[in-house]
């Protein structure tokens, strides 16, 4: 065997070791009792829970509204169960459920609020025309370098996965996540556990 040919080898098996490590990382960050201590174990579609006894506080994200008029942020509601969407007028996801998140917020009326978190639009205005569009009427922190997505503590979730949806329980903790469309009965599945919890 040729030096280049061995050099070669040991080269393609070093990458593959490294890239084998990251993902092991990028995996483990997600579930199971890993993720920066967060909690979240992931069920079946890809739905991640935290047990009450292991749930990390939310950040306190904060902003003002798409149309720059209303100050927004996360602990105003506190006390209430809290569906948290991340989301982008240029994710075709995004668009896939959106009808089903205000179907649900809707559905939930005063039990459970809803508060979007839009990222990386360069223009509010598209974001506003999304909202128009899909009849979209719970308020979105404007947020388009995603400088509150990176409050999230380590392993709660991934800024590159847009859309992922995040239920915050009454006091404030990361109770479920999605790193995905949702349909209006997988969010029913994340949010139902964690409303029964404050009755």
């Amino acid at each position: 065997m040729s030096r280049t040919s061995s050099r070669r080898i040991r080269l393609t098996a070093a990458l593959g070791a490294a890239t084998a490590l990251a993902l092991a990382g990028c995996s483990s960050s997600g579930s199971g009792s890993g993720g920066g201590g967060v909690g979240f174990v992931t069920g079946k579609g890809g739905i991640a829970t935290a047990a009450p006894a292991g749930r990390t506080a939310a950040p306190d994200v904060t902003g003002t509204s798409l149309d720059g008029t209303t100050p927004l942020k996360l602990s105003d509601y506190r006390g209430k169960v809290v569906v948290l969407n991340i989301w982008g007028s240029w994710c075709s996801p995004c668009r896939a459920e959106a009808k089903g998140l205000q179907e649900s917020s809707e559905k939930y009326g005063d039990q459970v609020r809803f508060l979007g978190i839009n990222t990386r639009d360069t223009d509010p205005a598209n974001a506003v025309a999304f909202e128009k569009n899909f009849g979209v009427t719970y308020p979105s922190i404007y947020d388009p370098d995603g400088a509150e997505i990176l409050k999230f503590p380590k392993g709660s979730l991934n800024p590159q996965s847009i859309p992922t949806t995040i239920v915050v329980d009454k006091d404030g903790r990361l109770a479920a996540r999605a790193m995905r469309a949702l349909s209006a009965e997988d969010l029913q599945k994340m949010v139902d556990p964690v409303l029964a919890e404050s009755k």
